[in-house]
């Protein structure tokens, strides 16, 4: 913290409730609210901050503001609400901005500026019109970063290659601006070989952290498109710079992100950057479409049974005869986790195959993810499907017509159970595959509760077994909702980072076909999200929950036949994902907590919300003097004890209130917690230290 905010701090602890009242006249010119010595003090300790720190950012502050809305009577205006009044024979007309501004006939409205955000990274004074709050002298120190980024490894070897260019080209852009204060700090954030059309890039996720940390304030780009070239990921990397007040800078393109017309500069170069990787990608999709609309097989892994001759695929007729005997022998066994012990028992593996590069694959056992994706796959009928739409091949068929039909039709009907349950409200995704670490099953299980309206609402958990068996030993039950929102999460953002993907997999991947994976696994990454359990149960082998994380367990082998491509040698049969998460009672309820003690799925509090709305309601009566603690006890029949305790639930640090609101606090912060005596300390830090870091 700074040291003129705890000097000033420090002397609130020392002064009198008479000395306190004419702090509070001074700093605010208003009248003192009717509250006793320690919570003026916690007011002050609020303002001195909030002017030197900042306040709510505008997202918080319209949140807030909606909440308290919400049952007041009070109407919250949205973004582009135009309010129309006639007075005197002519129409006002009064609009709201997306940015939450008032503006009456195009100027500005001047609002109270307690909930304001900062402007430039300065505290708002109290005026008609916004503008930076004058320094009390010297020069400000602005900490600087250079973030650097190249598509392709192509001279990435150099001693002195595109990047040390760039980087240098940076430095001596902040070096030209050392009269305002600005430094380079020593880190170096450097992406060579990676895409900007994703964020998932080891050197800005580093950049993002060290932000969020306070411990940059401007980035240095060489040019916007080096720091994303998506319209939609800068947004999300603009949010995260404000919410750390930070901003950054493209030394190769003028212009002022403090402008109108800045922004609408900058927001054009990112849309031609997004416009160009769209193209691309759609000149892509159009060539691979119009290519197997011809019949033509577009590359990849050929299916067991063939091998590929040009743009077409030939018959390898000892395979053939192993994939005929597949599609009958699964019309016997009835479904395919049988077919697979079937195949096993009789010594039927993969044959062994060499790849267009020479490389040699096969000799295991098939799984149930190969056999399900043979099984469905077209191209054993002699047709190409691309989408939705199936098109005559120009290779021959191995399997007949009817004996495919006869295997979709036994495939339908053994996942008729299966459909009727992803019709129902919220099915259980990961039953059958989550374990404890000693590979003992956990049972999908609910309970229901009926309310005041008659509804029934339902919680869904994955039982361990002493409770289901009535066995002896501790039960442990997960809540299924966040735990299946975070398998999905997780490999969904496997499959959204095609690099990694193909790392872990050991994908042997050409790579002029990268742009194609890239947009395959974004489609994946997209069912996966939207809960498409038939491709999970293809993709996924199953979950282990073990105290203090749990292992998601993939398949290598689905993943590369989802996206038709070829694996090495050394390629893993699985993939496992690691993920922080543990068990946590939070109040009555469980709840999946990520390691930095917050939970998995971010859900507000009702009963945390209520607290802050109601503490923040009855703060803005006694401010504006309208009454008194004893008259809003009588008024509201509660204890001025319990009054009290509530009321300084107006005075934690923005972060916390932030936090609260979007349900991202950890899950040991609870109502009781909140309102424990003592829970709400002056200075903001040691309230995040307090409320931020239970676990």
């Amino acid at each position: 913290m700074d040291a003129r905010i705890e000097a000033e701090l420090a002397a609130l602890e020392g002064l009198s409730s008479a000395a306190l009242k004419e702090r509070w006249v001074t700093m605010t010119s208003s009248p003192v609210p009717r509250i006793s010595p320690a919570m003026l003090r916690l007011a002050l300790g609020r303002e001195i901050q909030a002017r030197a720190l900042g306040g709510f950012d505008r997202q918080t502050g319209q949140r807030l503001a909606q909440a308290m809305a919400a049952g007041s009577g009070t109407v919250a205006v949205s973004p582009g609400t135009r309010l129309v009044r006639e007075w005197q024979g002519r129409a006002h007309v009064v609009t709201v901005g997306e940015d939450g501004a008032v503006r009456w006939e195009g100027r500005g409205v001047s609002l109270p500026l307690r909930r304001c955000p900062r402007h430039h990274r300065h505290a708002l004074v109290r005026a008609c019109l916004l503008r930076p709050q004058e320094e009390d002298g010297g020069m400000k120190s602005v900490r600087c970063a250079i973030y650097t980024r190249k598509s392709s490894e192509e001279g990435l070897a150099q001693d002195f290659n595109s990047l040390d260019a760039k980087r240098e080209a940076c430095s001596a852009y902040i070096l030209s601006q050392a009269s305002e204060g600005w430094s380079q700090v020593p880190d170096r954030y450097d992406d060579g070989g990676l895409s900007g059309g994703t964020l998932e890039r080891p050197a800005l996720r580093r950049l993002l952290e060290d932000v969020a940390q306070g411990r940059i304030d401007i980035v240095v780009v060489y040019k916007v498109d080096r720091l994303t070239r998506s319209l939609l990921d800068f947004s999300k990397l603009v949010e995260a710079f404000d919410a750390a007040s930070a901003s950054f800078v493209s030394i190769t393109q003028s212009f002022n992100t403090t402008t109108s017309m800045g922004r609408l500069t900058l927001n054009m170069l990112l849309s031609f950057a997004q416009f160009e990787r769209e193209v691309t990608a759609e000149r892509i999709r159009d060539k691979i479409a119009a290519s197997k609309a011809k019949g033509m097989w577009m590359g990849g892994i050929p299916p067991l049974g063939y091998r590929p001759d040009g743009r077409s695929l030939a018959v390898v007729e000892e395979h053939a005869a192993l994939v005929r005997t597949i599609f009958g022998l699964y019309l016997e066994t009835g479904n395919v986790r049988c077919l697979a012990q079937r195949l096993e028992r009789d010594g039927l593996l993969a044959p062994m195959r060499t790849t267009g590069t020479g490389r040699r694959i096969g000799g295991r056992p098939l799984s149930r993810g190969q056999l399900y994706l043979m099984l469905k796959c077209r191209t054993y009928t002699g047709r190409v499907q691309h989408g939705d739409q199936v098109y005559p091949g120009l290779h021959d068929a191995i399997v007949p017509d009817e004996l495919y039909d006869a295997v979709q039709a036994q495939l339908a009907a053994n996942t008729h159970g299966h459909r009727q349950r992803i019709r129902a409200a919220a099915p259980s995704l990961l039953a059958g595959r989550i374990v404890d670490r000693t590979g003992v099953p956990f049972i999908a299980s609910h309970a229901s509760k009926g309310s005041a309206t008659g509804a029934q609402k339902r919680w869904r958990y994955y039982a361990s077994a002493p409770r289901q068996s009535g066995g002896q030993g501790s039960t442990v039950r997960i809540p299924a909702r966040e735990i299946d929102a975070m398998v999905l999460h997780r490999i969904a953002t496997l499959f959204e980072d095609m690099l990694d993907l193909i790392e872990r997999t050991a994908l042997e991947v050409d790579p002029r076909r990268l742009p194609a994976l890239e947009i395959r696994g974004r489609e994946i990454a997209a069912q996966l999200r939207g809960r498409n359990r038939e491709l999970l149960d293809t993709v996924l082998l199953r979950v282990e929950v073990e105290e203090g994380r749990t292992m998601i367990h993939c398949s290598s082998e689905a993943i590369a036949a989802l996206l038709q491509a070829e694996q090495a040698d050394h390629a893993p049969a699985r993939v496992t994902l690691v993920d922080g998460a543990r068990l946590r009672r939070s109040g009555r309820a469980m709840k999946l907590v990520q390691q930095d003690g917050r939970t998995v799925m971010a859900q507000p509090d009702a009963s945390l919300v209520r607290l802050i709305v109601q503490a923040h309601r009855w703060w803005d009566e006694l401010r504006k003097g309208e009454v008194n603690i004893t008259m809003l006890c009588e008024r509201e029949k509660v204890s001025d004890a319990w009054m009290s305790r509530v009321l300084r639930l107006a005075f934690p640090s923005p972060a916390i209130t932030g936090a609260i609101l979007t349900g991202r606090q950890p899950a040991g912060l609870n109502s009781a917690a909140l309102l424990a005596t003592g829970a709400v300390p002056v200075r903001w830090c040691e309230q995040e230290r307090m409320m931020m870091q239970t676990s």
